[in-house]
């Protein structure tokens, strides 16, 4: 069986309150998010949520609550969001 490794492109951003709230809503209604992470302002994991292709309200509902909840704090949060990039197709040569 011949598989082509999956690419990634992980984006960072540094967000407070509700900013980090619909960060987090946004990623997760996007198609090609694999996994979001939240970090202190130390760099440390405080939450890391593994998002599958066809994610529904239900299951992320628990998952914003919690977001909003740390956000709430007054830090400011570092979100990591990993996204999925289809591969690339080889290029024949000339």
């Amino acid at each position: 069986m011949n598989r082509t490794a999956e690419q990634t492109d992980t984006t960072t951003d540094q967000l407070r309150g509700q900013a980090l709230v619909a960060k987090v809503k946004e990623a997760i209604h996007e198609g090609n998010v694999r996994r979001i992470v939240v970090k202190n302002d130390q760099g440390h994991a405080v939450l890391e949520i593994p998002v599958t292709a066809g994610v529904v309200a239900a299951i992320a509902a628990p998952v914003v609550t919690a977001i909003a909840a740390i956000a709430a704090l007054a830090n400011e949060w570092t979100i990591e969001v990993e996204r999925s990039q289809p591969p690339q197709a080889p290029v024949d040569e000339l």
